[in-house]
């Protein structure tokens, strides 16, 4: 039973409405969808999917990795409902190309970057370790396919330490071999997501710079209804569960900011 909706801006009582029809079709009628979802993201959207799968009936399968491989995977026709990108720009590329349904791109979050060594003493609340020769290898995202990538080479550029260290880089096809780099050794540091090394703004283990967010762009992360999550009641009640208060709270906790609150009047 399809439906169309022009918006997710939406006022209060058109939202209570589709709420209120959601929960009533969706004990009717549960559905599995297929989000893809950016590695930086694996954990909290793990957390998401657990309370959407009790509130909601329907069920989540989640893939992830890099934005980008998302991209061309979506191209060539891979069965996602829902993209949770890194970035804005895959997002708007695909409606650009009429991969994704108008109208559905919002931020659900904004990430932070964080210089990380797995050494407890390597790295002291600064960028003083770029500085000399304490490591060998810094692990940074393809910045082709990842946004963290592109904020990091952002970040050395800005404080002029690019080219000092440029033959150090190992690089990641993603965030999450990124990470993996230094948690393995393979490299001392590493330019990480805060999410994969902190909980509730604390840090899990090891040492670590979190990067001003005046060292490179905004790491705004969108995500848009895909076109095979079109006719989805499950995809398009999942997007709308995304601005839920209980789940920026998830977000939150990963150690991403939200973005404010969207207006409850119709544009």
């Amino acid at each position: 039973m399809p439906i169309c909706l022009c918006s997710y801006r939406l006022t209060k009582s058109i939202k209570l409405f589709f709420i209120l029809f959601v929960v009533f079709w969706g004990s009717v009628r549960a559905e599995s969808i297929n989000i893809a979802v950016a590695s930086n993201f694996i954990a909290p959207a793990q957390e998401i999917a657990k309370l959407f799968e009790k509130e909601n009936g329907h069920q989540i399968k989640i893939s992830s990795g890099s934005s980008g491989k998302f991209f061309a995977q979506i191209q060539n026709g891979a069965p996602f409902h829902v993209l949770l990108s890194a970035d804005t720009l895959t997002p708007a590329k695909l409606l650009k190309e009429g991969f994704a349904v108008p109208s559905t791109q919002i931020t659900y979050a904004i990430g932070k970057l964080v210089l990380w060594s797995s050494n407890a003493e390597l790295v002291t609340g600064n960028d003083k370790v770029l500085d000399g020769n304490k490591f060998k290898k810094i692990a940074i995202a393809n910045p082709e396919l990842a946004p963290y990538g592109v904020a990091a080479i952002e970040t050395l550029k800005h404080i002029g330490q690019f080219q000092h260290i440029k033959s150090k880089i190992v690089w990641g096809e993603n965030i999450a071999q990124a990470h993996q780099f230094v948690l393995s050794g393979n490299a001392e540091l590493g330019f990480v997501s805060a999410s994969q090394i902190m909980r509730d703004g604390k840090l899990i283990q090891g040492s670590a710079w979190i990067v001003p967010d005046t060292l490179h762009s905004a790491i705004l992360q969108d995500a848009v209804l895909l076109n095979k999550g079109r006719d989805s009641i499950a995809a398009r009640s999942f997007l709308i569960f995304l601005e839920s208060d209980k789940v920026r709270d998830i977000i939150e906790q990963f150690g991403y900011g939200t973005p404010d609150k969207k207006s409850d009047k119709a544009p």
